[in-house]
C-alpha cells in the first residue's frame, strides 16, 4: 500500500530535521561574523577588540562553518529526504534522530564555550602539538556520536523500506543518504581514535606527549572524506532534485548510483595527498594515495556529464537548437535553481585547484599557502553553501508549511549573485596571492618581511572587499530563512523528487550489495594505511624512534 506521506515529509520527521537546520543557520551567523572580522585584519586596517586573538577568531570561523554548519544542515536534509522518499521514520528511530541532534547540540556548545574562552585556538584542524582544553575535544567528540546517531536513524529506515519492497531497488535519493552516511562513519573513526586516544589524554595530562605525524595521519584519514561529505549532499539536489525543479527528468538512475559507489570508495583511503611534504612516510604510500586521489575525478566527470545531459534533454524538450540553446530555455528566474547552478559553475574551477593541490609536483608551489584557502572557498564555501542555499529555499517551507514568495524567490537570486560577486573577489585573490607565496592561517601583518607584506597588501585588501560582500550575501541568507521559516505565507510547498528518463535503463540490483561494496572499501583502506600506518608506530619520523602511539 503505498504511504501518503511519500509525497511529503512526516510532520514529526520535519520538526527534527527544522531543528537541524535552524543550529546550522545560527552557526553560519556566528561563523559568517567571524569570518569578517578576520578578512578585515588582514586588510591590516582593523584591529580586534577586547583583546580577541586572530586565531581565535580564525579557530570559530573554521569550526562553526566548516564543521557546524555543514553537519547539521546534511543531517536535517538527509532526515528530511529519508522520510520524503521511503516513508516517516519509525518511533524508535525518530528517538534516535533527536538524541543525536541532543548531543551533537551540546556538544557544539562545549567546544564553541571552548574556543570563546580562548581555550581552544587550535584552528578547525586541531593539530597537535596545538593544544585545546579538553572539554573542546570531549564537545567535539559529542558531535561526532550524535551524528552517527542521526545517521543510523537514517539508515534504518532505508532498511526497513528494503524489508518492506523485497527485491526492488531503492529510492535514488534515500541510497544517496545511505552511501554518505556509511562515508562519514567510516571516515570519522580516524578522527575519533585521534581524539579519544591521543588528544583527550594528552589534554588532561595523563600523558606527555603525543604522536603528531600519527595524530596528523588519523586527521588527514578523515578530513579529505569530510570533504565528499559535504559536497555529496549538493550532488543528491543536482542529480535528483533540480532535474524536477526545471521541469525535466534524471538522466540515468544506474549512473548516479554507480558514482556514488565510486565516491564512498576512492573519498576515504587518500589521505596522504594531505602530507606530501611531511617526512615518516614513504614515497610509495604518498604515490599510491594520490593515484588513488585522482580516481575521484571519474565520478567527477560522470556527474558533470550526467547534469548537462539533464539540461540539453530538457532544453531540446522546448525546442531549442544549436550547440548551446538549451542554456537559453533554463528556469533562470527560479531561485530553487539558479542558485545551485553558480555553485555548480564554482565548482568548475575548484575541482581544477583541487587536481593542483592532490598533485605532487605542483602541490609543492601551493602548499600551505592561501591558495589552498581560495580553493577551499569554491568548493565548500561556493560550490556546497550555494546549493545548501537552494535547498533551503524549497526545503525550510515545506517543512514549515509555508510558500516561497515571489518576493523571497527574488531576493533568494540576488544573494546567488552577491555570493559568487564576492566570492569571485576575494578566492581569486586568494589564489593569485598563493602564487606568490602568501601564506594561509596567517595575519598576514606578522608574517615575513616588510616589503613581503607590501606586496600582498593589495590582495589582502581585494580579500577584504570580497569578503565583505560576502558577508552581505550571509545576511541575505539569513533574511530570506527566517522569513521562510516564521513569516512567509502559509502553503504548501513541494519537495521536489525527479523521475528517471524513460530511456533509462533499470539499475542492476549490484549497486546494493553493501556487503561487497564495504568489502572493497576495507580492503582500499588496508592496502592504503596498513603498512605506513605500522611502518609510523614502529618508528616515526626521524628522530622520534620508539616515540610509539603517544
Amino acid at each position: 500500500m503505498k504511504n501518503k506521506f511519500l509525497t511529503k515529509v512526516h510532520p514529526h520527521d520535519a520538526k527534527l530535521a527544522l531543528a537541524h537546520l535552524h543550529v546550522a543557520f545560527v552557526a553560519l551567523a556566528l561563523g559568517g561574523l567571524a569570518g569578517l572580522l578576520q578578512v578585515l585584519v588582514r586588510s591590516g586596517k582593523f584591529v580586534l577588540p577586547a583583546g580577541i586573538g586572530y586565531y581565535q577568531v580564525l579557530t570559530v570561523h573554521g569550526v562553526l562553518l566548516g564543521l557546524v554548519l555543514t553537519t547539521f544542515f546534511i543531517m536535517g536534509f538527509q532526515l528530511a529526504a529519508v522520510s520524503r522518499t521511503s516513508g516517516p521514520l519509525s518511533t524508535k528511530s525518530r528517538l534516535v534522530g533527536w538524541l543525536g541532534f541532543w548531543l551533537m547540540t551540546i556538544g557544539t556548545a562545549i567546544a564553541g564555550t571552548m574556543i570563546l574562552l580562548n581555550e581552544a585556538t587550535v584552528l578547525y584542524t586541531f593539530y597537535a602539538p596545538l593544544q585545546a582544553h579538553f572539554l573542546f575535544y570531549f564537545g567535539l567528540t559529542l558531535v561526532i556520536v550524535g551524528s552517527w546517531l542521526g545517521g543510523g536513524a537514517q539508515i534504518a529506515t532505508y532498511v526497513r523500506w528494503k524489508k518492506e519492497h523485497p527485491g526492488e531497488i531503492s529510492p535514488l535519493l534515500s541510497f544517496m543518504v545511505v552511501v554518505n552516511n556509511l562515508l562519514w562513519i567510516v571516515a570519522t573513526l580516524g578522527v575519533a581514535g585521534t581524539v579519544l586516544f591521543q588528544l583527550i589524554p594528552w589534554s588532561l595530562g595523563w600523558v606527555e606527549r603525543v604522536d603528531v605525524l600519527i595524530s596528523r595521519t588519523l586527521f588527514w584519514y578523515f578530513g579529505h572524506p569530510l570533504v565528499y561529505f559535504w559536497l555529496l549532499p549538493a550532488y543528491m539536489a543536482w542529480y535528483v532534485i533540480v532535474p524536477k525543479i526545471i521541469g525535466g527528468k534524471i538522466f540515468s538512475d544506474s549512473l548516479a548510483r554507480l558514482s556514488f559507489i565510486l565516491f564512498l570508495l576512492f573519498s576515504i583511503p587518500v589521505g596522504f595527498h594531505h602530507q606530501l611534504v611531511e617526512p615518516g612516510i614513504d614515497a610509495f604510500w604518498k604515490y599510491l594515495q594520490v593515484v588513488l586521489t585522482f580516481m575521484v575525478t571519474v565520478p567527477s566527470l560522470m556527474t558533470a556529464f550526467s547534469l548537462f545531459a539533464t539540461f540539453e534533454m530538457y532544453g531540446r524538450a522546448k525546442g531549442a537548437t544549436g550547440l548551446f540553446g538549451w542554456f537559453k530555455k533554463l528556469p533562470w528566474h527560479d531561485a530553487r535553481f539558479t542558485v545551485p547552478f553558480i555553485g555548480m559553475v564554482a565548482f568548475i574551477p575548484g575541482g581544477a585547484g583541487g587536481i593542483i593541490n592532490a598533485s605532487n609536483q605542483m602541490n609543492q608551489v601551493v602548499h600551505n599557502t592561501i591558495w589552498v584557502t581560495g580553493h577551499f572557498h569554491l568548493t565548500v564555501a561556493s560550490a556546497v553553501v550555494l546549493t545548501f542555499f537552494g535547498i533551503s529555499y524549497w526545503l525550510v517551507p515545506h517543512l514549515t508549511g509555508r510558500k516561497l514568495s515571489k518576493a523571497m524567490n527574488k531576493l533568494a537570486i540576488f544573494q546567488g549573485i552577491v555570493w559568487a560577486v564576492g566570492m569571485s573577489i576575494m578566492s581569486g585573490s586568494m589564489h593569485l596571492a598563493g602564487l606568490l607565496g602568501a601564506p594561509r592561517r596567517s595575519a598576514f601583518s606578522t608574517y615575513g618581511d616588510a616589503q613581503q607584506a607590501l606586496d600582498w597588501i593589495p590582495y589582502q585588501i581585494a580579500q577584504a572587499v570580497g569578503g565583505s560582500i560576502l558577508f552581505l550575501g550571509i545576511v541575505l541568507a539569513l533574511i530570506i530563512y527566517v522569513n521562510l521559516a516564521f513569516f512567509a505565507p502559509k502553503g504548501e510547498e513541494e519537495f521536489p523528487v525527479g523521475e528517471v528518463a524513460d530511456a533509462a535503463e533499470r539499475p542492476p540490483l549490484v549497486l546494493e550489495n553493501w556487503k561487497l561494496w564495504l568489502t572493497v572499501l576495507a580492503a582500499l583502506i588496508l592496502i592504503a594505511y596498513s603498512v605506513p600506518f605500522m611502518d609510523m608506530l614502529q618508528d616515526g619520523p626521524p628522530g622520534s624512534k620508539g616515540y610509539k602511539f603517544w
